[in-house]
């Protein structure tokens, strides 16, 4: 096909009905020669075969500079070259085709402009290969959990039967990890060729990015002395670079279309953002593993670091030539330029990801926790922390990359977005800075502070920190109004086809879901529920084992929380605010409510989640029992101040109502 010549593709809109989207792709500007436009004819093969070279080639020379094949000791079970080969290489594959996914579909939904309500014809494409990826993605999941099985157990692929997968798939983190992602991956496969719709392809793109992340919570930095830095560590480094990566791939799909200049602009400042965030979570990881800087250049796997350093500075470099070179070249009409820069910056990608392989393959410097005699470390992540003072409680910092990101972008974003207003010449009330900034340092604290260390051991510090999160974090939060900030301060893109931040936001806030969330009873029920539903189910000791569990209780306290006091008193626009007299009889059911769970959690005579209790009990602690009780009463009391200052806010937003 010509570059002159229109693309047709045939688009089925979300009511069903089937049309016909033309672009065309002619190119603006001045014409390019044949020889600028198109290169040569297998110049797209020739970057496929040099890409895969690069990743296999860095692959297999990561894996023995590492130490990852090392000689087989006499009587112990081997699982044979065939898996100890064909082990990484689908590892390797895995994560290529899961790049592609994420980057194309991340790439057809935010980075190019749509159509009305679908996306554009480009885009169409983009979903169609995504899903071919998506698929052999699952495939090569699946194919991974017998790999691990029968290395993990010594046993050839030959020799290990069926039953022995499925219970490795069942019953072992590693293969329950690896069958949840192929599910995902076969879902996104299903989902990619099920419609048109934006919104569609912005679901399936954030359903892919979730489905990379499951191995990150079963490898080197889930048995890491310290997974609260490096599982979370790992999971934003994934997540970065499977975006930097996989959109850089997409672009180059769509290299000769007129839309690639205003595309290759947005996806320069969403590379610029995931190479912070591949550079900060990477040193994060690293510092985990290796221990000590000197193990950079005295351990095998220290020098597997140093050339991922090395590649992550030649990919930085690449970006600023983008930025600088590229860009402007790209609004010229000289497409070809952006191609032979993107080549090349993939194939170093390549061999990033290949290193990256390797490391998963090569040993540690610092043990894994399951080779420690501790069984108190290898639970909680660290060694049990001493008897608590106050000093202790504030002393001695437990880090949680989630929440310090969280935290960092979150004040980051909200002062940048105050400092807009004000160079606009508008007013933003200091009151709600102080809110937005005090709750994610109220947050910050409460989950990366010595009372995080407590908190894993005993049920009464536990609780003061959901009380915290619950109400104190989530009041000043919603006394923040971020949504009315976001709307007033972030820029709508030059392109009217293209959803920006704002535009999202939008119809994030106006969406049936947001609606349905933020009815007064089902807010009003998911704050109760939650109360009742953690501790009077074994839904606590759960989420306690798992690091990935026990992100998503902290997140689930807060986001129950705001849900709740946005309904409240928030400012923000979303629903439709009720009476402030069925406001204050709503605020007075949460504390009837929250004070009869603190006098039926009083009243047990039960130790809750025992399991977990029993393992991590300190030794210079009460018992259970009466931490329970303690547990209890900071509970029932908690909540009396934080309600006594929703009730002022509510009465005085009501008198403020009346006065017109």
């Amino acid at each position: 096909m010509s570059d002159a010549e229109p693309l047709q593709s045939t688009i089925d809109d979300p009511s069903g009905a089937r049309t016909v989207a033309t672009a065309s792709v002619a190119p603006t500007g001045p014409a390019p020669s044949a020889a600028q436009g198109r290169g040569s004819p297998g110049s797209g093969w020739l970057v496929a075969v040099a890409v895969v070279a690069s990743a296999v080639t860095v692959l297999v020379l990561g894996l023995r500079v590492g130490g990852a094949f090392t000689a087989t000791i006499p009587g112990l079970p081997d699982a044979g070259p065939g898996t100890t080969w064909a082990l990484p290489v689908f590892r390797l594959l895995s994560d290529g085709l899961a790049t592609v996914t994420v980057g194309m579909l991340v790439t057809a939904a935010f980075l190019l402009p749509g159509d009305g309500r679908s996306v554009s014809p480009h885009g169409y494409l983009l979903l169609r290969r995504a899903g071919v990826a998506a698929l052999g993605w699952s495939v090569t999941a699946l194919s991974l959990m017998a790999l691990t099985a029968s290395d993990l157990l010594g046993q050839p692929l030959t020799t290990l039967g069926p039953a022995t997968v499925v219970s490795f798939a069942t019953t072992i983190s590693q293969g329950q990890s690896l069958m949840v992602q192929a599910a995902l991956a076969l879902t996104v496969a299903v989902l990619a060729r099920f419609g048109v719709s934006r919104g569609l392809a912005a679901t399936v793109a954030v359903l892919a990015l979730v489905a990379v992340l499951p191995p990150a919570f079963t490898g080197h930095s889930a048995g890491a002395g310290n997974h609260q830095i490096a599982v979370t560590s790992l999971a934003l480094h994934i997540l970065a670079a499977a975006v930097w990566i996989g959109a850089l791939i997409a672009l180059l799909v769509v290299r000769r279309s007129r839309l690639l200049a205003d595309a290759a602009a947005r996806y320069s400042r969403l590379a610029l953002g995931c190479f912070v965030a591949v550079s900060v979570s990477g040193a994060a990881n690293a510092a985990v593993r290796l221990g000590s800087v000197d193990q950079l250049w005295q351990s095998r796997y220290g020098w597997l670091v140093l050339g991922k350093l090395a590649a992550l500075l030649v990919l930085g470099t690449l970006g600023a030539i983008h930025r600088s070179r590229t860009l402007p070249a790209l609004r010229a009409g000289r497409r070809w330029a952006f191609g032979r820069l993107a080549a090349g910056e993939l194939i170093v990608f390549a061999a990033t990801v290949g290193l990256a392989v390797a490391l998963s393959r090569s040993p540690t410097p610092v043990a894994e926790a399951g080779t420690d005699a501790d069984p108190i470390t290898e639970l909680l992540g660290f060694p049990m922390p001493t008897a608590p003072t106050a000093g202790n409680l504030l002393g001695q910092p437990l880090p949680d990359m989630f929440f310090l990101t969280l935290c960092v972008v979150g004040i980051g974003g909200y002062l940048a977005g105050v400092r807009r207003m004000r160079l606009g010449g508008h007013r933003w009330p200091v009151a709600r800075t102080a809110s937005w900034v005090g709750g994610l340092l109220l947050l910050a604290a409460s989950t990366n502070l010595g009372v995080a260390r407590y908190a894993y051991v005993l049920f009464s510090a536990h609780m003061a920190q959901h009380m915290v999160l619950s109400m104190l974090v989530p009041i000043l939060l919603v006394g923040g109004a971020p949504v009315t900030l976001a709307l007033r301060t972030l820029r709508r893109p030059a392109d009217p086809g293209v959803r920006g931040a704002r535009e999202w936001l939008l119809i994030a806030v106006h969406s049936r879901l947001t609606k349905l969330l933020t009815h007064p009873l089902v807010a009003l029920g998911i704050y109760t529920a939650s109360l009742f539903g953690l501790y009077f189910s074994d839904l606590l000791g759960v989420s306690m084992r798992y690091h990935l569990g026990h992100l998503a209780m902290l997140t689930h306290f807060v986001v129950a929380g705001y849900l709740l006091f946005w309904v409240l008193i928030g400012v923000d626009p979303g629903r439709r605010r009720l009476r402030h007299p069925l406001l204050v009889i709503i605020h007075l059911a949460s504390m009837m409510a929250h004070g009869f769970f603190g006098l039926v959690l009083m009243q047990t005579t039960t130790v809750i989640a025992p399991d977990w209790y029993l393992a991590v009990h300190p030794t210079w602690a009460s018992s259970l029992l009466s931490d329970q009780k303690l547990g209890a009463g900071i509970a029932w009391a908690f909540g009396e101040l934080p309600a006594v200052v929703v009730m002022i806010v509510l009465i005085r937003q009501w008198i403020r109502a009346d006065q017109p």
